[in-house]
């Protein structure tokens, strides 16, 4: 093969016998996909129609959707399983990194805004509409998909020159393993990888936990039923944060780690990273959330009516 071949074009080298079960892999990730974008969009739809969910909690649900991160993967995915071989180009692998990672941190910045939403709702019910203004959630959704994406863009804009001694990926999409391609490992990337790392997911889960910590001891001490309305929002917010933390530690820190996992241990983290948790916020939403799961029962009920009708 060419040398500049080689150097343009990456190879993804984590797929189990995908000659032998293209089809298979194909038919299950193609309906995961549209699964996935049905599911999101119906949340993002029901809030959008709906004026008495128009609130900063279910604003912040809106945004926190997974068709777009789902988007920068599955098209290129679905495209490998029917080709001869898998690869991208090093740019287009480049950017496929800054878009999962940039809209990874957004989903948790997402996530601390919401906490903090709950408690002053909670915690300060009094000033909640003062401090929740329209500005105020405006400018926390602008500083949740602009702040990611800034600090993500330096990392790709640092190896996007550096030579390359290795042209095969431990994965079946582009992610924190990239830079192990590099002839040389950049201390200095590592380093702000890792603290980038720690501002994107160690911290905000800190923050969040302190939150809901401050939250249970104020609702303990309520009545039965400020406790009940408060496990109703704050329960799937803790799910959602539990499951992404988890998942998002695994992939970021698997570059970091020496242990060589097998192909197939890595393709069942990928599809819990890419199928699991983008269906289960919806799911979390839109039937533990009492608002959600009131307009997405009327739609449902009112969609088989229309049907019957016609």
């Amino acid at each position: 093969m060419d040398y500049k071949l080689n150097v343009t074009y990456i190879t993804f080298g984590g797929h189990v016998e995908v000659q032998k079960y293209r089809y298979l892999y194909f038919v299950i990730m193609f309906t995961a996909y549209i699964l996935i974008i049905c599911s999101n969009s119906t949340i993002v739809c029901i809030i959008v129609i709906n004026k008495s969910l128009h609130e900063p909690l279910y604003i912040f649900i809106a945004a926190f959707n997974s068709v777009l991160y789902s988007t920068a993967i599955y098209p290129k995915l679905l495209i490998d399983f029917l080709s001869e071989r898998q690869i991208i180009s090093y740019s287009a692998c480049l950017f496929q990194w800054f878009i999962c990672y940039s809209l990874g941190g957004s989903e948790f910045f997402l996530l601390l805004v919401m906490a903090y939403d709950r408690y002053v709702s909670i915690c300060k019910p009094l000033q909640y509409h003062t401090i929740m203004r329209k500005t105020t959630v405006n400018i926390l959704l602008i500083l949740a998909w602009l702040l990611p994406a800034c600090q993500i863009s330096v990392a790709p804009l640092m190896i996007n020159n550096e030579k390359l001694c290795y042209f095969v990926l431990k994965g079946i999409i582009c992610n924190s393993t990239l830079n192990k391609l590099q002839c040389v490992s950049s201390a200095l990337l590592n380093i702000y990888g890792l603290i980038v790392f720690v501002i994107t997911v160690p911290l905000p889960v800190l923050v969040i936990l302190f939150t809901y910590t401050r939250i249970f001891i104020v609702t303990y001490r309520s009545s039965r039923e400020v406790r009940r309305k408060a496990a109703q929002t704050c329960l799937p917010h803790l799910l959602v944060l539990i499951n992404f933390s988890c998942l998002s530690a695994y992939d970021v820190l698997l570059a970091r780690l020496e242990t060589d996992f097998s192909n197939t241990v890595r393709l069942i983290m990928f599809l819990q990273l890419v199928i699991y948790h983008p269906l289960f916020n919806p799911i979390m939403y839109g039937l533990k959330m009492k608002e959600i799961y009131k307009h997405l029962k009327k739609l449902l009920m009112y969609s088989p009516r229309l049907s019957y009708s016609h």
